[in-house]
């Protein structure tokens, strides 16, 4: 039981949200301190879990992602889940709150 996390940009995220796939996305920014200290829990949370894709995408280089999900602030987590949003999460998240999410 592990996955990985990838850095993807818009496309092939939305590539990925219309295979039906769980995923859950970090929209982040490279200049942000929650952003960083993020990275290292999904890295913890990705250890415990399975089942789910989970991808960070970089909120300056994909605008047209950010749009498209109605993302305001960095950072924020959306799970998706059968092609449509299930969950959104806004700023610095501890994992228990991450894995019950996904767990859902």
């Amino acid at each position: 039981m592990a996955v990985t996390v990838n850095e993807m940009d818009g496309a092939e995220l939305e590539r990925l949200i219309e295979t039906g796939a769980k995923v859950l996305a970090d929209f982040y920014s490279k200049t942000c301190g929650p952003c960083k200290m993020l990275g290292f829990v999904l890295g913890d949370v990705a250890k415990e879990v399975d089942g789910v894709e989970i991808v960070k995408v970089c909120f300056e280089e994909n605008p047209e992602a950010v749009k498209a999900h109605g993302v305001e602030g960095y950072p924020t987590m959306i799970l998706f889940e059968g092609g449509a949003e299930k969950a959104r999460l806004k700023g610095l998240q501890q994992k228990p709150l991450i894995v019950s999410t996904i767990a859902g």
